[in-house]
């Protein structure tokens, strides 16, 4: 029986990509921090056929998501682990720069906690030569956004610490997948300010992510647009690059 880890399972992504791999013959652990969501996701895919189980698990604490990790690996080896979830927030309106407190949070939940598991299941699956994990990062990794530097910044260490752990472990039977969506139509990416290009619903994010995991792709970029964008901001002149991403944050006080 395959046996697959979905942290962010009571979002709208983690729903999404619970649905995907709910079938007869797949035991689901559903990660997440509300409760009865989480209930709701899993009778889902009870009704699927799948078996479910649920955690409750705030990732701002480290030393709990950590102990997480090697408990549920050690009760059944996880086939495929996908670090769905993560937190997005822009600088607040007037403010110069965003809240300390802010970025040590995004920090925490965007890039420690999902690298830290994802090291420790990695070491664990390579000692039994076989396993995949997906990494799910966001386009804005791409950019310095001004006003989402926080969000943008622990987006962009995700991608480079996933690129290093494909790297490391591939000779030993384990594959990393970065993907690296837009915005997508959940109610978390309905708060996001401003024009909202190439919207994505959250299925058919989730079953992107699901074929990208499926070919043990080492980056999936959704939709296309975003590949181009991030090649155009790499060739733009630094000034040309920074004037454009100014404009697009809200005004300052």
């Amino acid at each position: 029986m395959t046996r697959v880890l979905i942290t962010g399972a009571s979002g709208g992504l983690g729903l999404a990509l619970a649905r995907v791999y709910a079938a007869p013959g797949c035991t689901l652990v559903l990660w997440g921090r509300d409760r009865a969501r989480l209930e709701a996701v899993a009778a889902l895919c009870r009704d699927a056929g799948a078996e479910a189980a649920i955690r409750m698990l705030d990732l701002t604490d480290l030393s709990a998501a950590m102990a997480a990790i090697e408990a549920e690996d050690a009760a059944g080896a996880i086939d495929l682990a996908i670090f769905a979830a993560g937190l997005g927030d822009i600088r607040a309106a007037g403010a110069l720069v965003e809240d300390a407190a802010q970025v040590a949070r995004l920090a925490i939940v965007n890039f420690v906690a999902p690298s830290a598991m994802a090291s420790a299941l990695a070491a664990r699956m390579a000692a039994r030569g076989r396993g995949r994990i997906v990494l799910v990062g966001s386009a804005a990794a791409f950019h310095a956004l001004p006003f989402a530097s926080g969000y943008a910044g622990s987006k962009a260490g995700l991608a480079r610490f996933a690129d290093a752990l494909r790297i490391g472990v591939a000779r030993h039977g384990v594959a990393v997948t970065l993907v690296s969506p837009g915005f997508f139509a959940t109610a978390a990416g309905r708060t996001t300010p401003g024009p909202t290009p190439f919207l994505m619903t959250a299925d058919v994010a989730a079953a992107r992510i699901a074929r990208a995991a499926e070919r043990r792709r080492a980056h999936a970029i959704m939709p296309w647009p975003f590949a181009v964008l991030r090649l155009v901001d790499r060739a733009l002149p630094r000034g040309l690059r920074d004037r454009l991403l100014r404009a697009l944050a809200p005004p300052e006080r």
